[in-house]
């Protein structure tokens, strides 16, 4: 997690996910939204061209749709966040840290989901004018 959201910092998250998370992964899948930073290039202006090679074959990127509804799954999972874990003052970022990482944990652990009611027939009704195109 940083601070920003710049091309720099998407590179070294990468590298950490390919050096450090996954090293043994023969590939990393990483779904990312459309953000102009997120991209293969990131590595390129972070990373001599070796290196940045080096990372690019080990990942995989997908990209969410710019119009879907993914988006809703993910407010249903931040408000869960927001009232199971953020619903009181915390004192500093190192704090906060701790406090979404204690709860990301048990979140997985309990293997929860998202119940997602929106069907393929959904999409095609509701978003009927972007297949026209």
């Amino acid at each position: 997690m940083t601070a920003r959201r710049t091309a720099q910092d998407f590179a070294q998250q990468l590298k950490y996910l390919v050096d450090e998370r996954f090293p043994e992964a023969e590939v990393i899948r990483v779904v990312v939204d459309n953000l102009n930073t997120r991209s293969p290039a990131a590595l390129y202006t972070a990373f001599d061209p070796a290196e940045a090679r080096r990372l690019t074959l080990k990942l995989e990127f997908h990209y969410t749709p710019k119009h879907g509804s993914w988006l809703n799954m993910v407010e249903v999972e931040l408000a869960v966040l927001a009232r199971e874990c953020l619903d009181r003052r915390l004192p500093d970022l190192d704090t906060v840290q701790r406090e979404v990482a204690a709860w990301e944990r048990q979140r997985n652990q309990q293997g929860a989901t998202v119940n997602w009611r929106f069907t393929t027939i959904d999409a095609r009704t509701k978003l009927k004018r972007l297949y026209l195109l």
